[in-house]
C-alpha cells in the first residue's frame, strides 16, 4: 500500500518579511564522505554535462518478477526507454521486450501470469494512458485498452487470479471509469460494473470481489461506499477539510482489514487498521510532525508491515517485528535513503534502491534468508565520482509563524567546509514544486545538481498548501494562490538573503506546473523581487485553466473550485481573474523564459500562448520554447536537454553563472521557438544549425 492523493493532479512525476529561522540539519543529513580538497572557485569544479544529468538513465525502475525468475528494468533501445528483462541468475542474458520508438516507457509492472508484464503508454504526452501486456514467451504485445481517448487505471492485480486483472476505463463516458475484468491471454474484457454513480475509484479483495468505493460530494468532501449485495451504501464520510489527507489505503487479501490514512479529528494523517466485520479501528502509526506516507505490505496477505513518515527526511518504522532486522540491514547501505521496489510472492527476495542527494539511484538484490545484498546497477554511472553536492533540510519561519520545511543545495565552491552554510553569497534559483498539492523532499535531483554545478544555490520551499505536513498546513493554502502561498516564497528568499546564501539582486524563480504559475506570479505580483524567471507549463489564466481541465477530473473539480475559486460564479471568476498573472502581464519588467508542451491536457498550450501574446503586444521581451510532441513536462530526453540548454544560457545571462554551450543538445529534439530566440545568446544560431525552418 502507498497512499496517493488524487489532489496532486496539477503537479509536474518536476517565492514583507517577518521573523526568520532555520538551521541546517546535522551533517549526516546530506554531507558527503571525506574526499578531495574543496574547490576554491567555481572554475575549479568540473562542469557536468547535460547528457549525464538529463539524458536517458543507463538502467532504472529495476524490479523482480513475483515468481523470482526474472529481473526487469527500463533502459534505452536506440535512444528510447524500453522494458528489458533478464533471468534473475543471468544478467548477461538481458534483452528488450518492448520496442517503443517515441516517448519511451517509464511505468510498468509484473502480472501474476507467468512471463507476462504490463506497461502504460500515452501518445505525445496526451495522458490517454493505454495498458499494454507483453508475453515473454511468444514476444506478443497487446493493447488491452484499444479505445480512442481512453485513460486506463489498473484497479487490482491478484495472485489468486493470475490470468486476469481489473482495469477501469472511460471509453463510454470520458468523465467516469467503468470497471472491467480483462483476460491477459486474449485481451477480452468483461464488464464488472458500469459506473453510473460517479464513483472515483474502486477497491476489491484478492478474489476481485468489490468491497469499497469512493465518491466525491458537491461540498468538496467525499463518501466511502461499501458494497452491500448488488448496491452501494454510504459507509463513511470525509469532510472537505480532510479530503487531501484522508483516504482508504488498501485491503488485506481476505478483505478482513481496511487500512485508512486518516486526519479526521487530528492534524497529521495517521495509519489505522479497521476490522471490516466489527468496525473496530486500531491506530498503527502516527507522527505529530508529518503525515504517514509510504508503506510496505506482505506480498501475499496484504498486511502492512512497515510505514514511513517524511518530515525533513523519510523515516521508516517496522510494524511487523519480522521486518525490523531487514530494515536495519538496508539502513546500513549508507546515510541516504532506501526503498523497496518489488518483492517476490514468497517474500524471500527483494529489489532495493538506494540514493542520496549526492548519489543517484543504485539498485541491489536483497536475499532475506542470508541477509546478502548484491549490487546490481547504478542508474547513472556516468555521475559516479563526479562533484555532486549535498542537500540540506532547513526550517524557515513564515511571517505569520508557519514552519516551512525547505531544502538548500549549495555550489561546492560556496560551502568549502561542508557545513550547509554559505561561505559567501552566490546567485540563487528558487525552485518551486508543482501541484501545488505535493511537496519537495530530500534526495537526488538532476535539477538541483545541474544548477549548483553552474554556480547557483538552489532553494526549494514547502509553502502552505503543500501536502504531507498535516491538513492545517495544506488547508492554509486555500484561497491563497498569488496570496500567502506566494508570501511564503518571498519569506524564504528573504531568509536566504539574511543567511548570506545570496543577494537580493541575484535571485531567479523557476518551476513547473504550479511552479510555473508561481514564476509568473513572481514576475507580475512582485516584479522587483526576482532577476528573471523560468516558467515550465505554468497556467497564466486561472479561469481558462479550470475551464479546460480533463473530463476525468470530474471527481476532483469541486475540490479545485473550493481551494482556488469557482469560475461558475461571478465572484469566483473575478477572484480568479485578479489572481491570474495574465491580468498583470504589463507589470513584467524582468526576463522571462517559457517552456510548453503542445499536447498538455492539464495546462493547455493556450496558457502560454496568451501571456506571450500579451507581452508582445506591450513590447515586453519574452522567450517562448514549444515542443509539439510533449505534454505536461518534457519526457523525451532530447527535449529535456534542449530546453535546459536554453534555460542554462538564459540563467547565465541573467544571474552570471556558467553555461555549457548548446552544442549538439538540440539533436533529435522537436524544439521550436515561436518568440524571443534572439534574447538568449547562441539560441538563434543553434536553431538554424538544428533546423533552418525553426520559427524564431
Amino acid at each position: 500500500m502507498r497512499h496517493v492523493l488524487l489532489a496532486s493532479c496539477i503537479a509536474l512525476s518536476l517565492a514583507a518579511c517577518g521573523p526568520r529561522g532555520g538551521e541546517a540539519t546535522s551533517p549526516q543529513a546530506g554531507a558527503p564522505a571525506a574526499g578531495p580538497a574543496a574547490p576554491a572557485s567555481l572554475d575549479d569544479v568540473e562542469l557536468l554535462s547535460r547528457e549525464d544529468l538529463f539524458g536517458n538513465p543507463e538502467r532504472a525502475n529495476v524490479r523482480i518478477s513475483p515468481d523470482g525468475r526474472y529481473l526487469s528494468w527500463i533502459a534505452p533501445v536506440a535512444g528510447v526507454l524500453n522494458v528489458w528483462i533478464a533471468p534473475a541468475d543471468d544478467l548477461n542474458g538481458a534483452r528488450p521486450v518492448t520496442r517503443d520508438d517515441a516517448r519511451g516507457i517509464r511505468g510498468y509492472f509484473w502480472s501474476h501470469r507467468p512471463g507476462v508484464l504490463l506497461y502504460l503508454r500515452d501518445t505525445g504526452g496526451d495522458e490517454n494512458f493505454h495498458l499494454h501486456s507483453v508475453d515473454l514467451g511468444s514476444g506478443e504485445s497487446r493493447d488491452l485498452t484499444p479505445y480512442d481517448n481512453t485513460t486506463a487505471r489498473v484497479a487490482a492485480v491478484s495472485h489468486r487470479h493470475p490470468d486476469t486483472i481489473l482495469v477501469a476505463m472511460n471509453d463510454r463516458d470520458p468523465q467516469w471509469h467503468d470497471l472491467y475484468r480483462v483476460d491477459l491471454a486474449s485481451g477480452e474484457r468483461t464488464l464488472v460494473e458500469e459506473n453510473t454513480q460517479q464513483i472515483a475509484g474502486y477497491m476489491a479483495d484478492a478474489d476481485y470481489t468489490l468491497r469499497y468505493a469512493s465518491r466525491a460530494r458537491p461540498d468538496g468532501g467525499s463518501d466511502i461506499l461499501r458494497r452491500e449485495g448488488d448496491a452501494w451504501a454510504v459507509h463513511d464520510s470525509i469532510p472537505f477539510e480532510d479530503a487531501m489527507s484522508t483516504a482508504p489505503g488498501g485491503l488485506t487479501e481476505d478483505g478482513g482489514t481496511l487500512y485508512m490514512v486518516d486526519s479526521r479529528e487530528r492534524d497529521t494523517a495517521a495509519l489505522y487498521a479497521i476490522d471490516t466485520a466489527s468496525g473496530t479501528r486500531t491506530l498503527l502509526h502516527e507522527d505529530a510532525r508529518a503525515d504517514v506516507g509510504g508503506s510496505l505490505s506482505d506480498p501475499r496477505t496484504g498486511e502492512v508491515q512497515a510505514v514511513s513518515v517524511n518530515y525533513l527526511r523519510e523515516e521508516w518504522t517496522a510494524l511487523d517485528e519480522g521486518l525490523a532486522a531487514d530494515l536495519e540491514r538496508l539502513d546500513a547501505i549508507g546515510p541516504g535513503e532506501v526503498g523497496v521496489t518489488s518483492r517476490t510472492l514468497d517474500d524471500r527476495t527483494w529489489v532495493v534502491v538506494y540514493s542520496a542527494a549526492e548519489a543517484p539511484a543504485r539498485y541491489y538484490r536483497y536475499d532475506r534468508d542470508g541477509g546478502a545484498l548484491t549490487e546490481l546497477f547504478s542508474e547513472r554511472p556516468a555521475l559516479d565520482g563526479k562533484p555532486l553536492v549535498p542537500m540540506w533540510p532547513v526550517e524557515i519561519q513564515s511571517r505569520d509563524g508557519l514552519t516551512l520545511v525547505s531544502y538548500l543545495t549549495l555550489p561546492a565552491h560556496a560551502d568549502t567546509d561542508g557545513d550547509g552554510r554559505a561561505d559567501t553569497p552566490v546567485p540563487m534559483v528558487l525552485l518551486v514544486h508543482g501541484g501545488p498539492w505535493a511537496r519537495d523532499a530530500y534526495g537526488y535531483s538532476s535539477y538541483d545538481q545541474w544548477l549548483a554545478n553552474r554556480g547557483y544555490a538552489v532553494l526549494s520551499v514547502n509553502f502552505r498548501g503543500s501536502t504531507g505536513f498535516g491538513k492545517d498546513f495544506t488547508n492554509a493554502g486555500d484561497g491563497e494562490w498569488a496570496g500567502k502561498m506566494h508570501d511564503d516564497l518571498i519569506d524564504a528568499v528573504n531568509w536566504a538573503v539574511e543567511q548570506d546564501v545570496t543577494t537580493p539582486d541575484k535571485v531567479a524563480i523557476m518551476g513547473g506546473s504550479y511552479g510555473g504559475y508561481a514564476t509568473l506570479v513572481g514576475l507580475t505580483f512582485t516584479p522587483d523581487t526576482f532577476a528573471c524567471g523560468v516558467d515550465i507549463v505554468g497556467p497564466s489564466n486561472l479561469n481558462t485553466l479550470l475551464e479546460t481541465v480533463p473530463p476525468y477530473w470530474a471527481s476532483f473539480f469541486e475540490q479545485l473550485t473550493r481551494r482556488m475559486g469557482d469560475p461558475r460564479t461571478e465572484e469566483g471568476r473575478a477572484w480568479l481573474t485578479e489572481r491570474s498573472p495574465l491580468t498583470h502581464a504589463d507589470a513584467i519588467t524582468r526576463p522571462l523564459l517559457i517552456g510548453q508542451g503542445a499536447n498538455d491536457p492539464r495546462v493547455r498550450q493556450a496558457e502560454s500562448d496568451q501571456i506571450v501574446e500579451a507581452m508582445q503586444e506591450k513590447n515586453i521581451p519574452v522567450t517562448y520554447v514549444l515542443f509539439p510532441d510533449e505534454g505536461h513536462g518534457f519526457a523525451r530526453p532530447e527535449n529535456n536537454k534542449a530546453f535546459n540548454a536554453v534555460a542554462e544560457g538564459f540563467l547565465a545571462t541573467c544571474l552570471g553563472g556558467r553555461a555549457q554551450p548548446i552544442g549538439a543538445d538540440f539533436t533529435g529534439s522537436s524544439i521550436e521557438v515561436p518568440a524571443g530566440a534572439g534574447i538568449v545568446e547562441g539560441l538563434s544560431e543553434a536553431l538554424d544549425a538544428h533546423t533552418p525552418e525553426a520559427r524564431h
